[in-house]
């Protein structure tokens, strides 16, 4: 039998040629970076509404931090956060506020069956929980105002609206230092304020070179931007006088986020920026319109007035390059040769290097490469074995540090003991280093105990002197310091005392890692060693100091112990001296006479006291304890003087009396020391006896 085939359908063709024909026309698309960066907020720190309200903080802080840098003025960072009302907030929209009219669209849905006769109850708990759910609802959505304030250099008036209103556009593009991580500023704010109340961004300004002079004017600046042309929407752009001569900035945005959950997060971001900035003053207000009463003012005062170093911008390292960078400077240099090229724009290339690194390309492009050949002429290929051979070249001198400013011991150790008082603090700062051709530099510090410590460690992580937060776990420094570091090694229990170990990492380029750049990836060989280096370096300055604190508890327990004993030693040796006395007494006068040859002068002496009433038990225990002083006293001396040999040149000094005190006890009396040989120079200088005093004196005022 016969079997036809099937045809296939002309619907099916059809189907068919009406897809690829819908594919084949479809348009090809751009997007603008200010619409990437829109629809991929969580790159920039913007994941929930919690999150973005952090972000938003840091991003307009670091800028003020950065304004008052630049002009080498002492920075005040005002930071206000107000948590709108729905009225204040439907005000600024321009809105009415009004109630919800049909309340079932709100309303939550309904959990479980319903039962016959429980049907009347029912209705009116489903009307409860709509109720409920209704309030939750409106409650769950808070906006919020913030705005910073600042004592910096400004902006210039006619840069404003493209450096808040075009993304990727700035001003701290270079080879230098720099705390942002991607270069958006308050950019990616007032995308997040336009997704999430499309409010604009107000910006009052001052701009001024030097911190003594201000401008005339301020410029006032509200603008929106477009998402999809990346350019920004000017409402208002004027000049308003300056009567109160000021400079700096002011910024106003209005966002929605989540105050409640990351609270803790920006308390906990203010006062680390206080840690690596001590030299900043920084105001933080919050305001709650519904409910005042959680309204407060933190304030983190200044410390030191000792401001870091400027960064200064230098050229790229040879090791730093890649073909695009390589690229650029071609198109974009001076020059005409690339021999000329390679000395002008690039790190410690001189004419005789640049000349061997011609003469090595022009081997490897197999004499292809014309050395007189202009720098925009060169073709690809001579970039790309230009460029490995560049990183290939191990002649080069370390990528120059100036690009750096760390925050300093000095800085570090003060904010450290600002915020945390704790009982010991060391401080250690690598030399610099590279990778990659990018410099670094590492700066550590170790506290140890105080009374805002917590038992184990408390690691705190700082990259270009910004406080890392988040994903600590495959962090750098927690690496180091959980695994690599050997505690035990320096008499440290990290499980039980109280250590908190600060570490900053300043560079050109960050290894961040993560799609939020989060934390510092442990892959970069150069980076973790020095981390793991300045950690024991601190912990090597602590290990002579614990020692000596662990001594002088051995000491002070010594003490104690010993004078556990002097109730009953001191009994006993008054029932000794009692008994003894009783037994002088009984003996008749002929039996002392022949006594009082054989018994000693003392012991006549200590039976003549006792039969006074002059030694008692209580005089007895008082010298008991008087003499453990004394041993103390000259045991702390002794450990005084060790610990001071080694650590402080020694000269032969004449001491001659130069006053006494009231009382005119020796050991109360002041020299005036003449160095051997030098008869201009004196001091006065205490002798060792008044030393112990003045610390006894100091030990019973604290």
């Amino acid at each position: 039998m016969m079997t036809k085939k099937k045809q296939p359908s002309s619907k099916g063709n059809s189907r068919s040629k009406s897809k690829s024909k819908t594919y084949e026309e479809q348009k090809l698309k751009f997007k603008s970076p200010a619409e990437f960066f829109a629809e991929n907020q969580n790159i920039a720190g913007f994941d929930n509404p919690g999150k973005a309200l952090y972000t938003t903080v840091r991003e307009l802080v670091e800028n003020s931090l950065d304004a008052a840098e630049s002009i080498r003025t002492l920075p005040e960072v005002h930071l206000k956060i107000t948590e709108l009302s729905n009225k204040s907030f439907s005000q600024a929209q321009g809105l009415s506020v009004q109630d919800r009219v049909d309340k079932a669209l709100y309303r939550g849905k309904k959990k479980g069956k319903k039962t016959k006769g429980d049907k009347n109850s029912d209705d009116e708990s489903d009307d409860e929980h709509g109720e409920e759910a209704n309030s939750k609802s409106q409650g769950s959505q808070k906006y919020f105002k913030l705005v910073c304030k600042d004592n910096g250099c400004g902006m210039k008036h006619e840069r404003i609206p493209d450096m808040f209103g075009r993304v990727l556009a700035g001003s701290k593009y270079g080879v230098k230092q720099a705390r942002g991580k991607f270069g958006l500023g308050a950019k990616m704010a007032l995308i997040w304020s336009k997704k999430s109340t499309g409010l604009p961004i107000e910006i009052k300004s001052s701009h001024t070179n030097n911190p003594d002079e201000s401008s005339d004017f301020i410029t006032h600046c509200i603008l929106d931007i477009d998402i999809h042309k990346n350019e920004p929407n000017i409402r208002v752009h004027e000049k308003v006088p300056n009567d109160e001569a000021w400079h700096g900035s002011e910024v106003a945005v209005t966002i929605s986020g989540n105050w409640k959950t990351y609270k803790s997060r920006v308390l906990n971001y203010m006062e680390l920026l206080a840690v690596i900035t001590p030299y900043a003053h920084f105001t933080l207000e919050f305001i709650c319109e519904d409910n005042p009463k959680k309204s407060f003012t933190m304030d983190y005062r200044r410390r030191s007035e000792q401001m870091c170093k400027l960064a200064k911008e230098v050229k790229h390292h040879p090791k730093s390059v890649d073909n695009l960078i390589v690229r650029q400077l071609l198109n974009m240099t001076k020059k005409k040769t690339l021999e000329q090229c390679l000395c002008s724009d690039l790190q410690g290339i001189n004419k005789p290097l640049a000349k061997r690194l011609i003469d090595e390309l022009e081997q490897l492009t197999d004499q292809n490469f014309d050395r007189d050949t202009l720098c925009s002429r060169i073709d690809t290929r001579t970039v790309q074995q230009l460029t490995a051979m560049l990183n290939d070249t191990n002649v080069f001198a370390p990528p120059d540090s100036r690009c750096l400013s760390p925050a300093g011991e000095y800085n570090l150790r003060l904010g450290i003991m600002k915020q945390f008082q704790p009982d010991l603090v060391a401080t250690y700062t690598s030399k610099p280093g590279s990778y990659n051709g990018h410099p670094f530099v590492v700066e550590a510090a170790v506290a140890f105990g105080g009374a805002k410590g917590k038992p184990g460690l408390t690691i705190y992580r700082f990259a270009n002197r910004i406080p890392l937060l988040f994903e600590p776990g495959n962090d750098i420094v927690n690496i180091a310091a959980n695994r690599r570091v050997k505690w035990s090694s320096y008499k440290i229990n990290h499980k039980t005392d109280k250590v908190g170990v600060f570490v900053s990492i300043v560079s050109t380029k960050i290894p961040f890692k993560g799609t939020g750049k989060e934390y510092i990836g442990d892959d970069v060989t150069e980076m973790a060693e020095s981390v793991k280096t300045a950690i024991s370096r601190c912990c090597l300055q602590l290990k002579s100091k614990l020692t000596a604190r662990r001594l002088e508890r051995d000491h002070a327990a010594r003490a104690r112990n010993l004078a556990k004993y002097v109730p009953d030693c001191s009994r006993a040796l008054f029932g000794v001296l009692s008994a003894m006395k009783e037994g002088y007494e009984a003996n008749g006068a002929k039996r002392r006479k022949v006594e009082d040859g054989v018994i000693d002068k003392v012991k006549t002496e200590m039976i003549s006291k006792m039969s006074s009433g002059e030694v008692t038990q209580a005089s007895i225990s008082s010298k008991l304890i008087e003499a453990i002083e004394q041993a103390d006293h000259a045991m702390a001396l002794e450990q005084a003087t060790k610990r001071g040999r080694g650590q402080a040149s020694r000269c032969n000094v004449h001491l001659i009396p130069e006053f006494f005190s009231e009382n005119g006890t020796p050991e109360q009396v002041l020299f005036k020391g003449l160095a051997a040989g030098s008869e201009a120079r004196s001091e006065t200088i205490f002798h060792p006896m008044m030393a112990l005093k003045l610390m006894e004196c100091c030990r019973v005022n604290t």
